[in-house]
């Protein structure tokens, strides 16, 4: 098999500068695992690298997708195996990196899925649920894979809801694509919170509820913004006159700071993650790893 480096941390992690790093140092390009990242015109409220941070290195799977239109998980899965075998077969290092953990265990577990795209009444039947009744409908379709699940998570649970009323399964069986390494980045909890809390205001300061006004006015549809989850959400709630910007600030805060814990507890559930420390020499330590691994 061939080999693939994986570069896996939360938001605001600084994992997409580390990738771009080891690129320069191995001859390699980045494949991005981002959920969001994906679509075009999701910049700054999506965290997407910018040109000037690439450094020269090709940077895959960004911008491959129009708003407002159904990307699924088997629809990255492809597009990331294209990018993979053609960097490969131009003789570089293909590195996946990102914070989208589903997307990053289709391709490193190899999940054989199908596309398709959930029908419209099986989504507003799901989004008419609560969490209980979500789970009841998710164990009476696929018991082993309702035991996987958060049982407090209703976004996560809408879309699993989704997958079993349109007759998949969430136990995916898988075949392996690739020999991979995969890298965890980790920073103690306070000094990660700081970073979001930075980065949140950088973000503002350079027009982030602008970005999502543009969208608005260029015909994307605020239920498609609404469901894109935090920055979205959230730009979309105040720009609808429904929160003050002190409570946009506060709850968006608070919601980041969620989301990286529950990125960190994904992560954790990978026994071959190995873990690297951002305040020790992040990238010579994980040069070493893969050096060791290329070898």
């Amino acid at each position: 098999m061939e080999k693939l480096v994986v570069i896996a941390g939360t938001n605001a992690s600084g994992k997409s500068d580390l990738g771009v790093r080891i690129a320069q140092e191995i001859n390699g390009e980045v494949i991005s695992a981002d959920s969001r990242q994906v679509f075009k015109g999701l910049d700054l409220g999506s965290g997407k690298i910018s040109p000037d941070e690439m450094k020269g290195v090709p940077h895959h799977l960004l911008d491959v997708a129009e708003p407002d239109t159904y990307f699924s998980l088997a629809h990255y899965q492809r597009l990331a195996y294209e990018a993979i075998d053609d960097v490969v077969a131009r003789e570089k290092r293909p590195l996946l990196v990102g914070g989208t953990g589903l997307y990053i265990n289709a391709v490193v577990d190899g999940y054989e899925l199908e596309p398709g795209e959930p029908l419209e009444s099986v989504r507003k039947k799901v989004e008419g649920m609560n969490c209980e009744e979500l789970l009841e409908v998710i164990k009476s379709a696929d018991p082993l894979g309702a035991g996987a699940l958060d049982p407090n998570n209703k976004r996560r649970l809408e879309r699993a809801a989704e997958k079993v009323l349109t007759g998949k399964t969430l136990s995916n069986s898988a075949h392996k694509r690739y020999d991979t390494l995969v890298l965890g980045v980790t920073w103690p909890r306070a000094e990660l919170y700081e970073r979001i809390e930075e980065r949140l205001k950088r973000r503002l300061k350079e027009n982030m509820i602008g970005e999502v006004e543009d969208l608005r006015s260029a015909g994307v549809s605020d239920d498609f913004l609404y469901r894109l989850g935090l920055e979205y959400r959230y730009s979309l709630l105040y720009l609808q006159g429904k929160m003050t910007y002190e409570m946009f600030y506060e709850e968006l805060f608070k919601e980041i700071r969620h989301l990286a814990k529950e990125q960190m507890t994904w992560f954790k559930k990978r026994k071959d993650m190995i873990w690297i420390n951002m305040k020790d020499d992040p990238l010579g330590k994980a040069l070493e790893h893969i050096n060791a691994f290329l070898t």
